[in-house]
């Protein structure tokens, strides 16, 4: 003999609380209500880690139109960086040579504070390593 008298719990929809029809782990009634309520969750960090990534792509977009179509290196004043829009604060790595000396980079595009309040742009090259000095 079988037991034909299961009792089935009804779920609601993590978003919009209505009745969720299928399969019985199901916690949304349809698409909409599953990216509303993940886009919701995660707007918060999103839009911290977004406002970053946005500066650190507007830095690499001015270092890359610092140096000259065909070149690896250019020397500019500090202050014309800064004029850009340049934010000093914001980078994605550092890379010391043998020296010392001390590269701050935004992706593939970098600088090296030199004296009298310039900078030494420089373009890595993604084959062959960092066009430095």
């Amino acid at each position: 003999m079988t037991n034909t008298n299961t009792t089935t719990q009804q779920t609601y929809c993590l978003y919009c609380n209505k009745p969720v029809k299928g399969r019985i782990d199901k916690k949304f009634c349809d698409d909409w209500c599953r990216n509303a309520h993940n886009n919701r969750r995660y707007s918060q960090s999103s839009t911290f880690v977004r406002n970053i990534n946005s500066i650190l792509r507007r830095n690499r977009q001015i270092l890359e139109t610092i140096i000259p179509s065909g070149k690896e290196i250019t020397k500019t004043p500090r202050k014309k960086l800064a004029e850009k829009g340049f934010n000093f604060q914001y980078i994605t790595h550092t890379h010391t040579t043998k020296k010392g000396l001390t590269y701050f980079f935004c992706y593939e595009f970098g600088y090296l504070s030199i004296e009298h309040d310039y900078c030494l742009v420089v373009s890595r090259d993604k084959n062959e390593g960092v066009g430095m000095i």
